[in-house]
């Protein structure tokens, strides 16, 4: 089910919603339960046979906690085989289900034999679920945890807003929301709010990035067959596809805050304009917060040694990009991300001894730096798009005009490209969008919604269109959106969210 579906909005979200606060007048324990249940259903809408993946992982890991917690009672020394077989057996399906058919398609060549892992479908969400759990057992090794009722911890697993595609919360955030009465009491604000929020997420993903999905299909399906694109389609289609990304990431952290905000559960930000972001190592505290959280506490820092520090940040994105996904493609944009970090990290140690900040033409330095960060992220996006790593070489061939005649362009009139014109002043105006308004979280800043939210830097523009619950400006401009998206899904129900592939 998703979130910018008729089910979803019509049927699923106010049902759960009425059902949650009904059943938390009398009971919070029953009300957890019809959360866990609810979750479960939405999880088990797309495919009931993976519902028992997800149950079996969340038994297991729950009852693989206690072992961990009673084990290291006496002495933490004593949990360590039992933490080391846990996530271990968390990763051995995890690799089974996402990586075993890559793996044994590599090497079937090399070794002289025929495949013997067929392509599996990939469980919805597994990477999430996992890595959330996998957060929660070493925490609990480390006696950073209470003993939680099951169906908490249920909850705090299969909770539907950041289930399939993030953010991997933390069990602190979840777990102790789920014990407070407050959480079970409808509260208007916080509806009010979600509900505009969710809105927001929803324009973003059904208005802007499904508007230039059909752009970066076309010029990375050419480019697949074997077609170079020119200098002009190759720059659209690579553009095309990083608004589509952020515009489709950002709508849905944007709706996973705001339906958990309708629940009085505060999730942490996920997605903060990282297109804004003036360096690599500022671009990943902005993109994706909490997967760069999780590798900076679960494996860059357990990696250790000050000086390992560039060959484990390579490692750690090099072992974030297999997490994307089973490809070349994703090994190749890990490493290019973990290259780009040391080089970032390495100019760091050299600008600070010089001092340039005091230097004249600070503001235009900044004005590059953004660019240049900007560029090298389009850059790692063609090969986290590309179907592979020949097609994503002939999209950056096209990027830098070394092309032939034979070269394809994407601005003849089509059923994709009707008006040249018009599909470059949209990707303008989605770059202008992107670069220079606030974000969403920027103008609610007032309310604090959000786990972990700094009010720091808050643009002027922001400070001057700051979302109020009672005025009528803001209920006309987001019940108009919200008039404009469900148009919108009806004339395009089929439209996917582009991280439920991870």
């Amino acid at each position: 089910m998703l979130f910018n579906s008729v089910p979803f909005i019509f049927v699923f979200l106010p049902g759960t919603l009425l059902g949650f606060f009904l059943i938390g007048r009398t009971s919070l324990r029953a009300a957890v339960l019809w959360l866990g249940a609810a979750s479960l259903a939405f999880y088990a809408y797309w495919d009931v046979w993976m519902a028992p993946i997800l149950i079996g992982s969340i038994v297991f890991n729950y009852l693989a906690g206690y072992g961990i917690f009673l084990a290291g009672a006496s002495d933490p020394r004593r949990a360590r085989p039992v933490v080391a077989l846990a996530i271990g057996a968390d990763l051995l399906a995890l690799g089974y289900w996402k990586y075993s058919y890559f793996v044994t398609s590599n090497l079937a060549p090399i070794l002289g034999f025929d495949n013997p892992v067929a392509g599996t479908v990939l469980p919805l969400g597994i990477s999430f679920f996992t890595f959330t759990q996998i957060a929660y057992l070493a925490d609990v090794y480390q006696r950073k945890v209470p003993a939680y009722q099951f169906s908490r911890y249920f909850v705090f697993v299969t909770y539907f807003p950041h289930l399939i595609a993030g953010p991997i919360i933390h069990h602190g955030n979840i777990m102790p929301q789920l014990g407070r009465k407050v959480t079970f009491r409808p509260r208007p604000r916080n509806l009010a709010l979600g509900l505009t929020i969710f809105v927001v997420g929803l324009v973003k993903k059904v208005v802007i990035a499904d508007l230039f999905a059909p752009v970066a299909s076309m010029v990375f399906g050419r480019a697949a067959i074997g077609l170079v694109p020119n200098f002009g389609t190759a720059w659209t289609g690579a553009l095309a596809y990083t608004l589509q990304l952020y515009f489709d990431f950002s709508g849905y952290s944007d709706m996973a805050v705001g339906l958990s905000l309708m629940f009085n559960i505060l999730l942490p930000i996920n997605f903060f304009s990282p297109y804004k972001a003036r360096s690599i190592v500022d671009f990943w505290r902005r993109w994706h917060m909490s997967l760069s959280s999780f590798l900076r506490d679960y494996l860059y820092i357990p990696l250790g040694g000050r000086n390992r520090r560039y060959r484990n940040l390579f490692l750690t994105m090099l072992l974030g990009g297999i997490w994307h996904g089973a490809g070349w493609t994703y090994v190749l944009w890990g490493a290019l991300h973990g290259v780009y970090l040391v080089i970032n990290h390495a100019f760091r140690v050299l600008w600070h001894p010089l001092n340039l900040t005091s230097l004249p033409g600070r503001s235009a330095a900044l004005l590059v730096s953004g660019g240049l960060t900007f560029t090298c992220v389009v850059v790692g996006w063609v090969f986290f798009r590309a179907d592979s790593v020949p097609s994503a070489l002939l999209m950056l061939r096209g990027m830098v005009g070394a092309c032939d005649a034979g070269c394809f362009t994407a601005f003849e009139p089509s059923e994709v490209v009707p008006n040249a014109k018009v599909l470059l002043a949209q990707l303008a105006a989605a770059l202008a969008a992107v670069w220079l308004l606030p974000n969403t979280y920027q103008i609610i800043s007032t309310y604090r919604p959000f786990r972990g939210f700094d009010t720091d830097a808050i643009p002027t523009i922001a400070r001057s269109i700051r979302w109020r619950p009672d005025s009528w400006i803001w209920t006309i401009a987001i019940g108009a959106a919200a008039g404009i998206a469900i148009v919108t899904i009806f004339a395009n129900p089929a439209s996917e969210f582009l991280y439920f592939q991870f």
